[in-house]
């Protein structure tokens, strides 16, 4: 499954990738380099996801479903729980014995957040949503997904309109970070 299409589509697709990072960094040697290397990839894929998700997708719930605003609130709270374990992971090397831990962790987390949102919210939305607003919101996911960050900032504002005027700024200091440090190449 290739990105592009709808909203749900390239969710959908996003949601595939992270858990087969999952399984590249238990099938990866413990303590390996490797294994830090596939974790930042996991956190930067799941930070621009969560950014993006939180700039189009929870206002489009909030607007079209009748518990929008419970929806959207219980995942941006998801999401919270997830980027403190993308922080605490980030400081933790890959010979670390929490290391393990946090990655088992993050997947419960990212597994029930993901479960959630297929089974329950992608189609409810896609009851009430009209085909090319959903078109519409896979467009600019894709596009807020370019300039998202790609660290873990736990503090950062969850809603619009703060968290679309912040996370460019943010995502283009990550991106220098990450081109200097050589991090997700």
């Amino acid at each position: 499954m290739g990105h592009g299409g709808d909203v749900i589509q390239e969710l959908t697709t996003d949601h595939r990738e992270v858990t087969e990072l999952f399984g590249r960094i238990e099938s990866a040697a413990p303590g390996s380099d490797e294994r830090k290397r596939l974790a930042d990839e996991l956190t930067i894929e799941l930070v621009r996801h969560s950014v993006a998700e939180e700039q189009h997708l929870y206002p489009a719930v909030r607007k079209h479903l009748p518990e929008g605003n419970a929806l959207a609130d219980k995942e941006i709270a998801d999401h919270s729980r997830v980027e403190e374990l993308l922080k605490e992971l980030e400081k933790t090397g890959a010979e670390h014995p929490d290391f393990n831990h946090l990655v088992v962790k993050l997947r419960t987390e990212v597994t029930e957040h993901v479960r959630d949102e297929e089974g329950r919210l992608f189609p409810q939305l896609r009851d009430a949503c009209p085909q090319e607003e959903l078109d519409a919101l896979g467009e600019k996911i894709r596009s807020a997904k370019k300039t998202a960050p790609t660290r873990p900032h736990p503090k950062s504002p969850t809603t619009p309109p703060a968290n679309k005027l912040l996370a460019p700024g943010a995502g283009l200091v990550d991106r220098a970070r990450d081109f200097v440090t050589g991090r997700g190449k």
